[in-house]
């Protein structure tokens, strides 16, 4: 464990003294704040919900994100309490404001994996992988400006992944069947 933990801290100040950059700095900052509270990954879903073409894939990702969110939020950083790197690390520099809550996991990474994950699942042949790429950006935006070990960020992305495939599973299975067989009942029986 030690191990890991030493490695985790290299890791942010590798990036800290060799990646960091004038370029890179605005455009970090930029996809941390597009991940702040999920707000981008909710407002995909709602927009999804209110078009009527895609309310059945605007279900299941809004439920793909919020499944995974509550865990990491409200059980897993509560349990785990890892304190954040720049309350560890006094060599670290952030360059986005400093968070009064847990390190681990990451809940960026875990809402913009599980956005991503749904979007996949919903849109497989239309594009919806392409969205992986924007997820990635922001996880790692989080290590990039400080204010997540490599590898709260890694098991974040782990768990919106595995999240959101469970939450859409669950979603076509016991939701959307189901109502698309009362549906059927309701038509024949006019």
């Amino acid at each position: 464990m030690e191990t890991l933990l030493a490695f985790d801290a290299d890791v942010l100040l590798f990036v800290q003294e060799h990646i960091r950059c004038g370029f890179l700095d605005p455009i970090m900052k930029g996809a941390s704040w597009l991940g702040n509270h999920g707000i981008l990954w909710v407002l995909v879903g709602l927009i999804l919900l209110a078009l009527p073409r895609t309310r059945r894939e605007g279900l299941d990702t809004a439920l793909g994100i919020l499944f995974p969110w509550l865990i990491t939020e409200y059980l897993m950083k509560n349990l785990i309490a890892r304190p954040r790197p720049y309350t560890v690390m006094t060599e670290l520099v952030t360059l986005v404001e400093q968070l009064d809550s847990f390190s681990f996991p990451s809940g960026h990474s875990c809402s913009s994996f599980a956005a991503a994950t749904a979007l996949f699942l919903c849109f497989r042949g239309r594009g919806g992988g392409y969205v992986y790429i924007l997820a990635a950006l922001i996880a790692l935006s989080r290590v990039y400006v400080g204010v997540h070990y490599p590898t709260d960020v890694l098991v974040g992305a782990a768990l919106g992944t595995l999240g959101a495939y469970a939450a859409v599973s669950f979603s076509r299975k016991y939701i959307r069947r189901p109502v698309s067989r009362l549906r059927e009942t309701v038509q024949s029986a006019k």
